[in-house]
């Protein structure tokens, strides 16, 4: 795990791979769950009964905006950014959703630091994230996730 404590400390990583995750298993309890959070009760997530005879997949997938979700897990698992005051999710761009993300699949993310930037003491950072599929040569989504670091 890299650990960084300031915007200079960051900016060495530009253009870097930073790492990548551990996998993660998205299982039905976890989709379920996030139907119930996000109200999207959609049988293709959430009826794997129907799903093994009606989808293309023969199985429930995890919802998009899940797999999304995670990133925030995934990048502290990466990265420990410290002496921060406060750290805010602050963009999502270009994503594009490559291969869905069947149950009981293993994901995990692969991140680099597309670009850093000071805005007047507050770091900008843009990740370029991919979060793949184990033994699967799409991933299943890759795009820009920006945060923002207010560091001590």
């Amino acid at each position: 795990m890299i650990v960084i404590k300031s915007h200079q400390e960051f900016e060495a990583y530009t253009g870097k791979e930073l790492g990548v995750s551990p996998w993660h298993t998205i299982t039905q309890e976890q989709i379920n769950q996030f139907a119930d959070a996000t109200l999207d009760h959609q049988w293709i997530h959430t009826d794997p009964e129907r799903a093994k005879t009606e989808s293309p997949f023969k199985a429930t997938i995890a919802h998009g905006y899940l797999t999304l979700s995670l990133v925030p897990f995934f990048w502290k698992q990466i990265v420990d950014v410290q002496n921060l005051k406060m750290e805010v999710n602050y963009g999502i761009e270009h994503i594009k959703f490559g291969q869905a993300v069947v149950v009981d699949s293993q994901v995990r993310c692969r991140v680099s630091l597309s670009s850093i930037i000071n805005l007047r003491g507050v770091t900008k950072a843009t990740l370029f994230i991919q979060l793949e599929i184990k033994d699967q040569q799409k991933h299943a989504f890759a795009g820009d996730v920006v945060f923002l670091y207010h560091f001590i």
